[in-house]
């Protein structure tokens, strides 16, 4: 493979290449990982399923609720298959043209157009990433203090969530992310994945503790319009105007496309039918601990379950020791990663505006302060993480992880059009169509009725 210094998250050129010299940060949409040179094919599906593993598992529980368990399955194994199989298309599209990146793919594809098209792609991304995870921080991060301060709700200023969110931005994420190289919080990031492991076991575990009906709370909004407080029954299907944010917040759950060339260039005797194996082995392990953490989310509050599934617990469990210590597990997650996914959002403003223009100190505090500055204000304004689940999910995660790789290798690959892998690249991008814009439009409409 030939050696295309491309970076998989529009930075300027720094790449990949098969057994290169010295390792490479690699930022894998939302997280950085170093990959060294010649990485195992267990080190391998370990920082795709880091990759993959992120926020988005805070809303599957709601999502289940929305579509029921055997919908919400039938759902998450098609988004999972469908995950596997676009991965397939770049690998493929990736042997065929030694392009190492998804820009790179991009401009094979449709010249500097499509490379400006997926580097925008992915900056939207990362910020609807970087504001969940924001918006996590701001309505965790309260009860986490007062739940190990012991203290009851007095008013107190570290009780305001806003008020936290901006002191924990100014005092850790801002100086971080003003870092020009922050690969060394590669290795912090890889808890992560730990944490979401731990939060899955605390999902199982606090089954039988929240009694169900559940008591009344008038802090615990009703997510579901037809449910009841005394409904302690699973419902196989469901279907209603909620359904939409469900297969965009899998989406945003599944998408780990930008990490695929890195880490395929970076395994050892790098073949694609090994990363392909990579790529199954970490999706499936990923899809087990998705549908364990959502089924027992969903199992717990059951009609009542809420857009973040945390907050269900801090409701009902506040004082619990267990449930505290996930939350804290998952809020350093949080606020470690938010630096990690900054940086390649970073990037991709300076080159779509800068271009290859020598480093400047103005053009990096500048964009460092904006970006977090829009991020903040997403996290403290929008009401609801499904928001920024369904309209991510639905717009640039579906283009990512279905339309762009079906794309991409109609227009670049020779193969025939009635040939098998051609067929399905085109059922892939008219799902990621069909899916994107519906429930796009959904949930515009369900926001119209609501105001």
């Amino acid at each position: 493979m030939k050696r295309e210094r491309e970076n998989t998250t529009v930075q300027s050129e720094g790449g990949y290449q098969p057994g290169g010299d010295g390792e490479e940060t690699t930022a894998l949409l939302g997280q950085d990982v170093r990959v060294s040179p010649g990485s195992s094919f267990t080190f391998s599906v370990f920082n795709l399923m880091n990759a993959i593993m992120g926020s988005g598992i805070l809303g599957l529980a709601y999502a289940m609720a929305s579509t029921g368990i055997v919908g919400f399955s039938i759902l998450l194994l098609l988004v999972s298959s469908l995950a596997a199989c676009s991965i397939h298309l770049l690998l493929t599209l990736c042997d065929q043209t030694d392009v190492t990146s998804y820009e790179g793919l991009g401009e094979r594809a449709f010249s500097k157009a499509g490379k400006v098209l997926v580097a925008c792609t992915i900056l939207i991304q990362n910020i609807g990433a970087m504001a969940s995870y924001m918006f996590i921080l701001k309505i965790e991060l309260p009860p986490t203090i007062s739940g190990f301060l012991g203290a009851e709700h007095s008013g107190v200023w570290y009780e305001n969530g806003v008020v936290l969110l901006i002191l924990v931005t100014v005092c850790v994420v801002f100086p971080l992310a003003l870092l020009p190289k922050i690969g060394f919080l590669g290795y912090s990031s890889s808890l992560s994945f730990f944490f979401m492991l731990f939060f899955a076991v605390v999902v199982v575990v606090k089954k039988w503790s929240v009694p169900c009906p559940l008591p009344n709370n008038s802090t615990l909004t009703l997510q579901i319009s037809n449910s009841s407080v005394s409904d302690c029954s699973a419902r196989l299907f469901i279907f209603s105007s909620k359904s939409a944010y469900a297969v965009p917040t899998m989406a945003f759950s599944f998408l780990c496309h930008t990490a695929i060339l890195p880490i395929y260039c970076e395994l050892q005797r790098p073949t694609k039918r090994r990363m392909q194996n990579v790529a199954n082995v970490s999706i499936s392990l990923s899809f087990l601990v998705y549908l364990v953490s959502a089924l027992f989310g969903y199992l717990t509050f059951y009609g009542q379950v809420n857009s973040e599934l945390l907050r269900g617990y801090g409701v009902y469990l506040p004082r619990d020791v267990l449930v505290m210590s996930v939350r804290l597990a998952i809020l350093l997650a949080v606020l470690l990663t938010v630096p990690l996914i900054h940086f390649p959002a970073r990037k991709a403003v300076l080159t779509l505006f800068r271009g290859e223009r020598p480093f400047s100190w103005l053009s990096h505090c500048v964009s460092t302060f904006v970006l977090l500055l829009i991020i903040e204000l997403l996290a403290i304004y929008v009401p609801d993480i499904r928001n920024v689940f369904g309209v991510v999910g639905s717009t640039t995660s579906t283009c990512l992880l279905f339309v762009y790789p079906g794309l991409f290798y109609l227009r670049v690959s020779n193969d025939h059009i009635r040939s098998f892998t051609s067929i399905g690249a085109v059922a892939l991008v008219i799902f990621g169509v069909f899916v994107g814009l519906l429930s796009l439009s959904v949930i515009i409409i369900s926001w119209a009725q609501a105001s």
